[in-house]
């Protein structure tokens, strides 16, 4: 499977490295042909080479409007969050929004109690959504992609924004995401440290307390290293959410077997194939074992997450 991606096979794991629950496994090598030619949107946006607003003046919450005045692709994260104008969103989806042209780009709210102008633009975090969350959105996106939708059941992020902040013991007046964050940024900014990109690295599984949470690949090192610290941020909310709770700690296994069986799966299923938002081709992966999506483009695999069935 996987038939245009010629280098998957090739993708190699190294050691672990460990901080408290969370284990992080590197992952080295190339997932399709051909050099990258886009821009991630931190940098985009800070040149102001690229926009995101509202798409009007009332707005409306499951879409923004991007525009890329830029002579390059701009590269949007799956859960990438997105803060200011009318309410706090992450991305649905990962996108390439192409160059010099305007995108609607599919989002979801993080901030259930603001509807009120903050700022007219948005302006980037240094955090993705939290990957228990992800994953319950990529499986409701990936579901209404069957029926020409790229939408996410909002309500359920909502109730597990809510559930997880009261959780942590945090509390925030417009139920806002990024209220996790801000509250425990000096347990993440610790546990970061622990972490460090090898030569070569373009993705890595992740692991909290022995079982396997998701897994993440990107088309170069440059963009591996560059969405590294806001992946940590992600997974190691819910390490520090899943310590509190003293969920179930039973093992998957040895760190490498496990993330290797885990890739094993997920190159046996034929994905289902979608029209990206801009450019690209929207990849689904749907198994007993593997829930997955990716962005493919002329041959490369810009960005896949993966998570357990």
């Amino acid at each position: 499977m996987l038939t245009t991606l010629t280098d998957f096979n090739s993708l190699e794991l190294q050691a672990p490295q460990i901080a408290g629950p969370l284990a992080v496994v590197p992952i080295v090598g190339a997932t399709g042909l051909g050099p990258t030619h886009h821009v991630l949107l931190d940098s985009a946006l800070k040149t102001g080479m690229v926009r995101i607003t509202e798409v009007s003046e009332g707005g409306v919450v499951p879409e923004l409007l991007l525009v890329n005045d830029g002579p390059l692709p701009v590269l949007l994260l799956d859960g990438e969050e997105l803060v200011g104008a009318k309410q706090n969103r992450i991305l649905n989806l990962t996108v390439l929004a192409a160059a010099r042209a305007r995108t609607l780009i599919p989002v979801s709210c993080v901030e259930a109690h603001r509807w009120s102008w903050r700022s007219r633009h948005f302006e980037g975090t240094d955090r993705t959504l939290y990957a228990e969350a992800r994953r319950r959105k990529m499986a409701d996106v990936s579901q209404s992609l069957r029926h020409g939708s790229r939408r996410s059941d909002q309500g359920a992020i909502w109730a597990g924004i809510a559930h997880k902040s009261a959780r942590l013991a945090v509390h925030s007046d417009t139920g806002a995401a990024a209220a996790m964050y801000e509250h425990l940024g000096h347990d993440l900014d610790q546990m970061l440290r622990n972490f460090e990109t090898v030569t070569g690295q373009t993705g890595a599984g992740f692991m909290i307390n022995g079982r396997l949470s998701g897994l993440e690949l990107f088309a170069s090192p440059e963009d591996f290293e560059h969405l590294f610290p806001k992946l940590v941020r992600s997974y190691g909310l819910d390490a520090v959410d899943r310590g509190s709770a003293s969920l179930d700690r039973s093992v998957d296994g040895e760190p490498l077997e496990t993330v290797g069986r885990f890739l094993d799966s997920l190159k046996s299923i034929a994905p289902e194939r979608h029209p990206g938002v801009g450019l690209g081709e929207d990849w689904r992966f749907r198994s007993r074992e593997v829930l997955g999506a990716g962005l493919v483009h002329e041959g490369r695999l810009l960005h896949l997450s993966a998570f357990p069935g």
